[in-house]
């Protein structure tokens, strides 16, 4: 590894990860990070112009940002980082307060595939958004101990050892009091918290969240546990990347598309199967002056890298991965092959992304699942299909995927950053902010 590891960037993805329990947290945060490495804000209802300079736009939990260079023309070519910001998770439900003999609980909704029994017996808070009768969205964040999925005790299930086997409708609705439920209790609360009259209320998107903060792991502190590396590592890298690159004189303009609901199909108006990258990428053409002949033109010649975290081989199941691919946690990013195109990747993504590793001093490793599993995807194969860009599906390799708590090295977001860098510009060492990343 010649790009020296920097573990401030690490450091600032724990603080990242903390202040992002929800999509629309973690755009916020992101957003803020760009408006500190000079990126105006600009609104989907408003004309684009054509000038050079950093920007981005928020819709919901989605976020695109992009910089222009110096004399880009309307044909330039993009380099599109894509990534998402949802993770699986407990979202509640529309009509929340619930509960019987004597526990009050709140009715929730399973979102993406979630290991189930990460979520027993922990701590946990609430967030997300509230909607007001004048159409502001407040970001709502408790993080403090407030709900709890009780697990059945070993003396009423003795066989529980043997297999856990967890009812969505039935097992994971969690205790937040004592006594008779009361309708409007949750939103009166969490209205008292956001400052606002419960009357004001009048929709919410609201998830739990673990309390437990991000830390690292281990004797010498080479791992990183944390919540939502699936795949906010991928989020805040591209983010520290764009900014990296921001300034420089390229012959492409950089990209980074953050989506929402890719754990549920990518199927929304945020979602990486939604028009909003295309509606940004064409605006930009026509903002340089370009037409349906500069839009088709530049899209020919981009190319996207789709980030996704990926599976490092898992000691205690060797056998559940091919016997030839063992990605290794600190070993560098992974390329992500399936020739049935559940990953986007061929030989040309392939070139691409090592000649990006290459310049950036960053090792990299292959993964390709065993012939005898089923094969996960990302919002490459989508992104490539809708837009006609070529695309290669990367990550960083994780333990515990989809746990409420997942696990990696602690230097492979700093490495996959540095690659990033090297795809969007001139392959610059991300260097330490000192952001924040509290929205």
């Amino acid at each position: 590894m010649n790009a020296p590891f920097d573990r401030a960037h690490t450091d600032e993805l724990l603080g990242y990860l903390a202040s992002s329990p929800s999509p629309y947290h973690a755009v916020a945060n992101a957003a803020q990070r760009l408006e500190k490495a000079g990126f105006r804000q600009v609104e989907e209802t408003a004309p684009f112009d054509g000038a050079a300079g950093g920007r981005y736009l928020v819709r919901g939990g989605a976020l695109i940002a992009w910089f222009v260079p110096e004399g880009a023309g309307a044909a330039a070519p993009f380099r599109v980082v894509g990534a998402h910001t949802d993770s699986p998770n407990l979202r509640i439900k529309p009509v929340p307060d619930t509960g019987a003999h004597g526990w009050k609980q709140l009715a929730v909704e399973v979102y993406g595939g979630t290991l189930l029994n990460t979520w027993l017996d922990r701590d946990l808070g609430l967030s997300g958004r509230l909607t007001l009768r004048d159409g502001r969205h407040l970001l709502l964040r408790v993080d403090r101990p407030l709900l709890r999925v009780p697990q059945l005790a070993i003396h009423l299930d003795r066989g529980v050892n043997d297999g856990l086997k967890l009812d969505r409708q039935r097992h994971m609705t969690p205790i937040w009091g004592i006594g008779r439920p009361r309708e409007g209790e949750l939103i009166e609360f969490l209205a008292a918290e956001a400052g606002v009259a419960h009357g004001e209320v009048l929709g919410f998107d609201l998830m739990a969240h673990s309390v437990e903060p991000p830390a690292y792991l281990g004797r010498d502190r080479e791992l990183l546990a944390a919540p939502r590396l699936d795949n906010l590592l991928s989020v805040h890298a591209a983010v520290a990347a764009l900014a990296s690159v921001a300034g420089q004189r390229l012959d492409h303009i950089p990209v980074v598309a953050a989506f929402d609901h890719e754990e549920n199909g990518s199927q929304s108006d945020t979602g990486a199967e939604g028009p909003l990258l295309g509606r940004v990428l064409e605006r930009s053409v026509h903002a340089r002056g370009g037409g349906p002949e500069e839009r088709g033109r530049a899209l020919a010649g981009s190319f996207c890298l789709s980030s996704d975290c990926g599976h490092a081989v898992h000691p205690n199941y060797p056998e559940r991965h091919d016997p030839d691919h063992h990605p290794v946690a600190g070993g560098g990013p992974i390329l992500k092959v399936n020739v049935n195109q559940r990953y986007a990747t061929d030989g040309v993504g392939r070139a691409v992304f090592a000649a990006a590793c290459e310049r950036a001093g960053v090792p990299w490793q292959s993964f390709v699942s065993n012939n005898a599993m089923p094969c996960g995807t990302t919002i490459g194969p989508i992104t490539a299909a809708r837009h006609g860009i070529a695309t290669v599906d990367v990550g960083v390799p994780i333990l515990s995927m989809h746990s409420a708590r997942e696990l990696c090295a602690a230097v492979d977001p700093f490495l996959l950053a540095n690659a990033m860098a090297a795809f969007l510009g001139e392959g610059v060492t991300i260097p330490s902010t000192g952001a924040s990343w509290q929205s």
